[in-house]
C-alpha cells in the first residue's frame, strides 16, 4: 500500500505526458499553487463529472492562484479523446506506469462494491507555491468534491 501524503510533506516531483504528448512537470508550476487530482479512468461517468466540475471552476481556481492537473493511468491518446469529447480545460496527464499515482498514495487497496481491489484511489492533493503538501484528500467522491475543495481552500 502506498504511503499517504500529509500536510507539510514535500510533494513528489513528476514529469508526465499530457493529452498532446507534451511533458508536464510539477516543477513547471513552481511559485504557483497546484491542485493535483487522481482519477481512475477517462471517459467514465464519475471521472467525467469530476473533470467537468474542475473545468467549470477553473477560472475561480486560477483567479485564486491555483493550477489544476488531473492524473490517471490512461494513455495520452485516451486523454485527448476525453478532453475533446467533454471540452475539458484542465491539464490531463498520463501515468500508465502508475509511479506518480503510487508516490502520491493514490494507488493501492480500496473497496469497490464491497470487495477489496487494487486500483486508483480517487484523491486530491493541494500543493503550495513552495512545493509542499497543503491539503491531502483521499477516497473523495467524484460528485461535489470540487465545491468542497473550493470551500476548504476559502476560494
Amino acid at each position: 500500500m502506498s504511503e499517504r501524503l500529509q500536510p507539510g510533506d514535500t510533494a513528489p516531483a513528476f514529469t508526465l505526458p499530457d493529452a498532446d504528448g507534451n511533458e508536464i512537470s510539477l516543477a513547471d508550476h513552481k511559485g504557483r499553487k497546484v491542485i493535483v487530482y487522481f482519477y481512475p479512468s477517462a471517459l467514465t461517468p464519475g471521472c467525467t463529472k469530476q473533470a467537468c466540475d474542475f473545468t467549470d471552476n477553473l477560472d475561480v481556481l486560477a483567479g485564486a492562484g491555483y493550477d489544476v492537473i488531473g492524473v490517471s493511468p490512461d494513455n495520452p491518446e485516451k486523454l485527448a479523446k476525453f478532453r475533446e469529447k467533454e471540452n475539458l480545460k484542465v491539464t490531463l496527464v498520463a501515468d500508465p506506469a502508475k509511479e506518480t499515482l503510487k508516490a502520491y498514495g493514490a494507488f493501492g487497496e480500496k473497496k469497490l462494491y464491497g470487495k477489496v481491489v487494487t486500483g486508483v484511489i480517487r484523491s486530491t492533493i493541494v500543493v503550495d507555491a513552495e512545493g509542499k503538501v497543503e491539503h491531502a484528500f483521499y477516497n473523495v467522491k467524484a460528485t461535489g468534491h470540487v465545491a468542497k475543495i473550493i470551500k476548504d481552500l476559502g476560494v
